[in-house]
């Protein structure tokens, strides 16, 4: 930058901050995008440091939501748990309802009836579709393109009305319960399920074909914000972050919970680890997530009885600690529940994925322009409430 200022007659002339060496003066900006910030995604603030235009070093800090659903969870019961539960990933409302769960069946030794556990794969596939669809529309609309939005809103709704005639809900669904489901499914609810997974099967190509193959994004995620898979096993990180840059893990296959070891699970993959493969990653995950819950529909309506186990009016699980996890629409969420014998948890422990994804913006930062910033952070599929849980 010149600054040219008239004193007495003369003119002056500085240079200051262009980040030059030599003989000229240099000196590093800081910036904070965020806490508020359109590109964050929420409440998350990111430290940087440029040079220029150019990122030198990157700190993301978080802790802006303080939400303390892990402490609030030590002075609820069983039941009263689970509406806080899912809520930390907002996207992911009845995945996180079913990691708990699953964690307070496993301490109790309860076995759930066979018709609850296909029918919440069917829902949890859905709810990963929901998860997916949201962040194929936004993802584009942050680096410059609006239509995307509103071709996945439009598939979100048609799967949205499905889960709110199951549940009541359209974000936060609290169907789960203790020992199994809320409530049997509506009559004839499995069939219009299955046309609404057809609908959306049969248009997602409008959305493909408009922005997996573009130009101008391609030139905006390819060869941007590479994490390799060394740097993603390092950091933790898991779901499609993980597998973009080629980590094929998935607990679906490798860790089964409910009957997912009686399914093919398809695990998406890629090796480029930059921007568009983990954009390339979610938008094939959907076609598969949606085969998925078909299948499981299929078997549910090959199957009759209770969805729910008859519970004490008071729900205590014995003493003890035990571990759960689940490869929730953004990456494996772990519950670590201990008890004391009581009807609320001594300490229920959250390992989420949106946690240790954003660790690894410290390392993908660095190096990248400022433009290119915002289509990393985008490209790393987090939701702050997941990450201050």
């Amino acid at each position: 930058m010149t600054d040219m200022t008239t004193d007495a007659g003369d003119l002056r002339e500085l240079t200051v901050g262009t980040g030059a060496g030599g003989e000229q003066l240099g000196t590093d900006m800081v910036l904070n995008i965020g806490p508020q910030h359109p590109s964050t995604h929420g409440v998350l603030r990111l430290r940087l440091v440029l040079d220029g235009e150019r990122v030198v070093s990157a700190e993301p800090i978080v802790g802006y939501m303080h939400r303390g659903a892990e402490k609030l969870f030590e002075v609820r019961d069983y039941r009263q748990i689970i509406v806080l539960a899912n809520r930390h990933d907002w996207l992911s409302a009845f995945a996180n309802e079913l990691g708990v769960v699953l964690a307070v069946e496993r301490l109790m030794g309860m076995e759930v009836p066979e018709r609850a556990v296909w029918l919440r794969m069917a829902l949890a596939e859905l709810n990963r579709v929901l998860n997916h669809l949201m962040f194929l529309g936004s993802y584009p609309l942050e680096i410059g393109a609006i239509t995307p939005m509103f071709y996945a809103f439009r598939e979100r709704e048609t799967l949205q009305a499905v889960m709110e005639e199951v549940s009541g809900g359209r974000i936060h669904y609290m169907f789960n319960r203790v020992g199994g489901l809320k409530e049997e499914v509506p009559a004839g609810w499995t069939g219009r399920a299955r046309v609404a997974i057809g609908e959306v099967r049969r248009r997602m190509p409008d959305l493909d074909h408009l922005i997996r193959r573009n130009e101008i994004f391609l030139a905006r995620t390819v060869g941007v914000g590479v994490l390799s898979a060394a740097d993603a096993a390092a950091f933790g990180a898991s779901g499609p972050v993980a597998r973009a840059s080629g980590l094929d893990l998935d607990l679906r296959r490798d860790e089964p919970y409910l009957a997912y070891d009686q399914l093919d699970v398809p695990v998406v993959t890629k090796t480029a680890g930059d921007c568009h493969a983990r954009f390339e990653v979610l938008l094939d995950q959907v076609y598969a997530s949606l085969d998925l819950a078909e299948q499981c529909l299929d078997r549910v309506d090959r199957l009759t009885g209770p969805v729910h186990t008859r519970l004490p009016k008071v729900v205590k699980a014995p003493e003890g600690h035990t571990y759960a996890w689940t490869e929730n629409p953004l990456g494996i969420n772990g519950y670590y529940l201990v008890s004391r014998g009581e009807k609320t948890p001594w300490r229920l422990k959250l390992r989420t994925a949106s946690y240790a994804n954003v660790q690894a913006l410290a390392t993908l930062l660095p190096g990248c322009l400022v433009p290119d910033l915002i289509a990393i952070l985008g490209s790393m599929f987090f939701v702050v409430g997941d990450i201050d849980k």
